[in-house]
């Protein structure tokens, strides 16, 4: 049978290492962890692609950036969050009273036909029509989500 690492008895052999000393930090940067996170497949290239895609079809109106908007509001952290919810946009009532809840799924619908998924609203976009490229794009928001 093996038996588990002791933390403390390891500790006493880094050098410096005792009671309050600092911790090591994790070995694992935090891409890598992201990357892992998301899944198997070339996640590298599908975000560097997201990447692009963004910055070609979303920054003209949208910004990454916690706090910031734009013609539209930021789409930081969006994945998981409900429509309409940044205090300091101004959303259209369609999208307001919408009760979406951005997931891959309705991010998918939302950029493939902006106006069918919320008839009436501000986003003037005729939509995403390629599935890989949304699928990319959805990835890179997602990698800003977690």
């Amino acid at each position: 049978m093996i038996k588990p690492l002791n933390p403390r008895r390891m500790a006493r052999r880094l050098p410096g290492a005792g009671v309050g000393a600092p911790q090591p930090r994790s070995v694992v940067p935090p891409l890598l962890v992201s990357l892992l996170v998301l899944g198997s497949g070339d996640v590298a290239a599908d975000l560097k692609e997201g990447a692009r895609i963004f910055k070609d079809a979303c920054a003209e109106c949208h910004t990454l950036k916690e706090g910031r908007n734009k013609k539209g509001p930021s789409v930081y952290a969006v994945v998981g969050r409900k429509a309409a919810t940044i205090g300091d946009y101004e959303y259209s009532d369609a999208i307001r009273s919408s009760n979406i809840v951005w997931d891959d799924a309705t991010l998918d619908a939302y950029l493939l036909n902006p106006n069918k998924v919320v008839p009436g609203g501000k986003m003037k976009y005729e939509g995403l029509k390629d599935p890989e490229k949304r699928r990319n794009v959805i990835r890179y928001l997602k990698f800003f989500s977690e």
